[in-house]
C-alpha cells in the first residue's frame, strides 16, 4: 500500500467507515537520516483518528529511534510492519524478512515497547515459507513482548500476494488458550460475505482490509452494513463515484499541492472506474491530464455518458 494510504485516501477510507488507519510504512533508517520525504509519511490529523505510525527496518538500534521519533509525531500507536514481501524490503531483512529471524523480531518488538509509552502493534505474515510457518509460537513470543494487538496475513513472505491466503493457522493463534490480546486477520478481504465469515469462522477480533480498499474505498461502509444488517448495499453509481473522486482530488492538491495531487491521483481515477465498457480512451486521458481542471472537466464527461 506504498504511496496509496496517503492522507488525501486515508481521509475518503475514514469517510467511509474505517476504524482504524495505519500511515503508509515508514524506514527506520530514512527517518532517523531525517529524509524529508519520510518524515512527510508521518504527519496525521485528528479527523484520521484513531491511527497509527507504521515504522519498519532491521536494526534494532535504528527501529528503536524511529519509534521514538514516531511518537513524537502523535499518533495513537505504534505498528512495527514484519510483513511488507517486496524484495528490496525483505532481502535486506526487514518487513517479512524478519521471518527469517524471530530472535531478533522479538528483540525489536521488546524494545521498541520499552522505548514508547504509546500501545505498539505488529503486522506479519505466517512465515517465510511453506517449510517455516512459525506464527502459532511467534505470536506468543510477541505478545510476551508486550504488543497490544497483532495482524496476521494469512501467507508466507514465498507467496507474495499470490495463491490464497490460508487464515487456518490465523485461527489458530486466535484460539491459543495463551493469547489474550486482540487478533487481526488479513489477506484476501475482498467482500462483506468474506468479512462475516471471517469474523464467524475463525473468531478474530478484526478484519484489516488493504488491496480491496484501493478504488473501492466505499468497502468499509458495505462490510459494516453486512455485519450489522445481514443485507448488501447495492453498488455505487458511476456519478455517485464520480463525486467520490471530485472530493478525493480536491483533498489531494489541498494536502500535497498541484503537480504532486493530480500525479498520485491516477492510480485513484483510473481504479474508480475499472469495468466500465468503452473507457480506455477516457482512463488515457484521467492518467495523462496534469491540468486539474481538465480532470474536472473529464469526470463530469464520465458522470454525463456512463452515469
Amino acid at each position: 500500500m506504498e504511496d496509496v494510504t496517503d492522507p488525501s485516501f486515508r481521509y475518503i477510507c475514514k469517510e467511509f467507515g474505517a476504524d482504524l488507519m495505519y500511515t503508509e510504512f515508514i524506514s527506520s533508517d530514512g527517518l532517523i537520516r531525517d529524509a524529508v520525504k519520510t518524515i512527510a509519511k508521518m504527519q496525521v490529523t485528528d479527523a484520521e483518528r484513531p491511527i497509527g505510525i507504521q515504522i519498519y527496518g532491521h536494526i534494532p538500534d535504528a527501529m528503536v529511534e524511529a519509534a521514538v521519533r514516531a511518537e513524537a509525531a502523535g499518533p495513537d500507536l505504534i505498528d512495527i510492519n514484519f510483513g511488507c514481501p517486496v524484495n528490496k524490503i525483505a532481502r535486506r531483512g526487514a518487513g517479512s524478512g524478519m521471518m527469517r529471524e524471530p530472535d531478533k523480531m522479538v528483540e525489536i518488538t521488546r524494545r521498541v515497547v520499552e522505548a514508547v509509552k504509546l500501545p505498539v502493534t505488529v503486522k506479519t505474515r505466517l512465515g517465510w515459507d511453506e517449510e517455516n510457518k512459525i506464527i502459532v509460537e511467534l505470536a506468543e513470543r510477541l505478545q510476551d513482548a508486550g504488543i497490544s494487538a497483532l495482524t496476521i496475513h494469512g501467507r508466507t513472505r514465498a507467496q507474495l500476494y499470490k495463491g490464497t491466503a490460508d487464515w487456518t493457522l490465523i485461527g489458530e493463534v486466535k484460539r491459543n488458550p495463551r493469547m489474550h490480546i486482540p487478533i487481526i486477520g488479513n489477506g484476501d478481504i475482498t467482500s462483506p460475505e468474506g468479512a462475516k465469515e471471517a469474523f464467524d469462522r475463525y473468531g478474530v477480533d478484526g478484519i484489516m482490509i488493504g488491496r480491496a480498499s484501493f478504488g473501492h474505498p466505499w468497502i468499509f461502509r458495505e462490510v459494516k452494513h453486512y455485519l450489522a444488517t445481514g443485507e448488501l448495499l447495492p453498488p455505487m453509481s458511476v456519478c455517485d463515484r464520480v463525486a467520490l473522486a471530485k472530493r478525493h482530488l480536491a483533498k489531494s492538491l489541498e494536502v500535497k499541492g498541484e503537480k504532486v495531487g493530480i500525479l498520485e491521483m491516477r492510480r485513484h481515477l483510473s481504479c474508480y472506474f475499472k469495468g466500465l465498457d468503452n473507457f480506455k480512451e477516457t482512463r488515457l486521458k484521467l492518467v495523462t491530464t496534469t491540468d486539474p481542471a481538465e480532470v474536472y472537466a473529464l469526470l463530469d464527461h464520465i458522470a454525463e455518458v456512463w452515469g
